[in-house]
């Protein structure tokens, strides 16, 4: 059994979009950085804490139905800063301005993990943004796209229209890499087949 370990509505969505079965039980743990931590490790970190949290919830169930537990967690990387989601209308608006004009990467850690195996990786995307005005960012703000977004946008909403090319996976700037998690799951299926002879 596959199993989200995420409350994202974007992931969900992604893995149904690949025709994939599963369930959703978020993990609900806190998402600080640490200390001189870089964007891949607290990424990669946060996903595997995301799976980890899960599989130990899911533990007497996986006897009669082997688990897969995918951990994911996408940040927003600045020369200045690394963005997850705004606080407020006020860090969203913050978060544009520091975007506008510039090339941002989107990183995107991802986790599986089942009783035997735990397997992460990390996914970054190059993505260029036009100028955009304050009279467009407070426009966008007050539809309320930006709020549950790493670096207060949505490449697949409204903001399209400010992203003239992007360099990397676009799934991944959505929120899940899907052609390196599917590579990722096929090797776990591959394991679980039993040996032939």
């Amino acid at each position: 059994m596959l199993v989200l370990a995420s409350a994202s509505p974007r992931r969900k969505e992604l893995l149904i979009q690949a025709g994939y079965d599963f369930t959703v039980i978020p993990a609900n743990i806190p998402e600080k950085r640490l200390p001189e931590e870089d964007g891949i490790a607290f990424v990669t970190r946060l996903a595997q804490e995301k799976a980890q949290r899960v599989l130990d919830q899911l533990k007497g169930r996986a006897a009669e139905d082997p688990l897969l537990v995918l951990g994911a967690d996408t940040i927003v990387v600045t020369p200045e800063e690394i963005l997850g989601k705004p606080r407020d209308a006020e860090d969203a608006a913050r978060m544009l301005r520091l975007l506008s004009g510039r090339t941002h990467q989107v990183i995107t850690g991802v986790c599986l993990a089942s009783a035997g195996k735990t397997r992460v990786a990390a996914e970054t995307t190059s993505v260029a943004m036009r100028e955009i005005s304050e009279k467009e960012i407070e426009a966008y703000i007050a539809t309320g796209e930006p709020m549950d977004k790493a670096g207060g946008y949505a490449i697949q909403g409204y903001a399209a229209r400010w992203i003239p090319r992007i360099e990397g996976c676009y799934f991944n700037v959505v929120g899940l890499p899907l052609a390196r998690v599917a590579i990722m799951i096929e090797d776990f299926n591959l394991e679980r087949r039993p040996a032939a002879g």
